[in-house]
């Protein structure tokens, strides 16, 4: 017997007004998947989260969770729960009550909920801070705490709308772990809302990539990353050395759209330009630490972006002024669909 998607929209569409934010979505998504929609803003990747929670309708099109369509129900007729970026906690309760408040909503009793509240805090590595108030904790045991309230409820499906946008970058990248090791031990679908490329590189077993209210690709991150199905995709998710026209056929040797990362690509002094490769001038370096950013303009038109490794090119950083050619393997080159 066929599972059912834990999330199956069939031709969604949003319209407000004459802007389609939506506009015909076709999308499963696998019970137990941490599933990430990644967009910049307008994309239409929120709007698609907030139909699925139940706080927009849908112009047309269907949702079902699991199986059943839930299209037409209300946010608390649907078995999912959202985690928001602003935490959304009350600020006069303590932890624990926050925490338990949707089970208190629910009728359950205080010894119960307390003790069903305790254990979602420990789940989220904060055992023991049930009776602070959320003004004493910070950024991101706070948005800890909104995740133990969202699950506590033990919903089929989370939402998290950018959950992570207002912690500073260390605190971010701390949280990424823990969000995914909290998913794989509670085993829920997690359908996860952010325009941070590396956010959902990190997070997801899946990624949709949306762009004008539509899915442009579909994919693992690795897909995503290293075969991107088109040049708004290969520009958007990392950085993405991009030729069409008459400079791909200069630099790449024939017609098309391509792309090369700037991490397969290499700058090499003295050498001169052939097959997989072009000649150019660096026109600035960046130290990054254990690489170094080289900024070349080639002699066929276009600034390219190079990452070189500072152990296997420890002078890179003093290449600017000079001429280089920048090469690369065939394979790295990846066709661009229209």
């Amino acid at each position: 017997m066929t599972t059912a998607p834990a999330i199956r929209l069939s031709t969604l569409t949003k319209s407000f007004g004459s802007v389609h934010a939506v506009d015909g979505v076709n999308l499963d998504v696998a019970p137990g998947e941490f599933f990430s929609m990644l967009g910049p803003s307008g994309s239409g990747k929120t709007t698609v989260l907030r139909l699925i929670a139940g706080f927009e309708k849908p112009t047309s099109g269907t949702i079902e969770l699991f199986g059943d369509d839930v299209t037409a129900k209300a946010p608390f007729d649907r078995d999912v729960n959202t985690v928001f970026q602003d935490y959304a906690l009350f600020p006069h309760m303590n932890v624990r009550d926050n925490v338990a408040y949707g089970l208190r909503v629910r009728g359950m009793g205080k010894k119960e909920r307390n003790e069903r509240a305790d254990a979602a805090l420990e789940t989220v590595r904060l055992a023991g801070l049930g009776d602070r108030k959320p003004s004493q904790l910070s950024g991101g045991q706070r948005q800890r705490v909104a995740l133990a309230r969202a699950t506590v409820v033990q919903p089929k499906v989370l939402l998290l709308d950018e959950p992570l946008g207002a912690l500073d970058l260390k605190l971010r990248e701390q949280m990424q772990v823990e969000l995914k090791e909290i998913q794989r031990s509670l085993g829920i679908t997690f359908i996860f809302v952010t325009h941070d490329q590396e956010e959902a590189l990190t997070l997801s077993d899946r990624i949709a990539v949306f762009s004008e209210g539509r899915i442009v690709q579909l994919g693992t991150p690795r897909e995503i990353y290293e075969a991107p199905s088109n040049s708004f995709v290969a520009d958007f998710v990392g950085t993405a050395n991009v030729f069409t026209g008459d400079i791909a056929r200069a630099v790449v040797g024939k017609a098309g759209a391509f792309s090369i990362r700037p991490e397969r690509m290499d700058v090499k002094s003295g050498a001169k330009a052939g097959a997989n490769s072009a000649s150019g001038s660096v026109v600035e370096t960046i130290y990054v630490g254990s690489n170094t950013r080289v900024v070349v303009d080639l002699d066929a038109g276009q600034r390219v972006n190079v990452i070189v490794s500072n152990d296997e090119n420890p002078n890179a950083d003093k290449l600017r002024g000079q001429k280089v050619v920048v090469t690369w393997s065939a394979t790295d080159v990846v066709t661009l669909s229209a």
